[in-house]
């Protein structure tokens, strides 16, 4: 039997992302977020979910544009540290010694250090509460060579991606290989193929 506990924010997985902009400055600046995800097939988007007292909420806006870097957990001690201080107070990457690299499309920074990033312009912003959603439309993915699996595409199992449970305040590694998809539900499939 299945217990109610409530309307809350809460799903599995949760992902991680560091999210990068540039203050009214100029200076780099860096968050992690985890209220984010795909949202779009075509054209390609992803959203980012920030309450508006976050400094990165506010460069957004200002420049309509930002960057997402997918942190493998190597650098778990860093990407937590991005989303305890804020850069209106802290530069974090001289605390944290990583190297802010200007994207080539977007004017936001990413994070070198990190294997996969995805350059995004603000599509749509949505007021939705106590956090609005910025839905960017990504303009590249740029991944290094050592995390791409023999498709040319990046391999989960070398980007090492971790996962944010929010109810517990805890990271997670990804699981285990299960199966394709599309692949191990046809022995269900009783429907010939048209």
């Amino acid at each position: 039997m299945k217990k109610s506990i409530g309307a809350k924010p809460m799903v599995y997985p949760t992902p991680v992302f560091v999210v990068g902009t540039y203050d009214k400055a100029g200076r780099p600046n860096v968050m992690t977020a985890a209220w984010a995800g795909i949202c779009c097939s075509r054209p390609p988007c992803v959203s980012v979910s920030l309450r508006n007292a976050t400094y990165t909420y506010s460069n957004i806006i200002e420049h309509r544009a930002f960057t997402i870097s997918i942190p493998s957990q190597d650098h778990i001690k860093e990407v937590d540290y991005f989303g305890m201080v804020s850069g209106k107070n802290k530069d974090k990457f001289s605390a944290t010694g990583l190297t802010p690299v200007k994207s080539e499309l977007v004017n936001a920074p990413y994070v070198e250090e990190f294997s996969f990033v995805l350059e995004c312009k603000l599509l749509h912003t949505f007021e939705i509460g106590l956090h609005t959603q910025f839905i960017g439309e990504i303009l590249d993915i740029k991944a290094e060579e050592a995390v791409l699996g023999e498709n040319g595409l990046p391999a989960i199992e070398k980007v090492k991606p971790f996962l944010y449970a929010p109810e517990y305040r805890a990271y997670y590694g990804v699981g285990e290989f299960l199966g394709k998809a599309y692949s191990i539900g046809k022995e269900l499939n009783t429907e010939p193929e048209r």
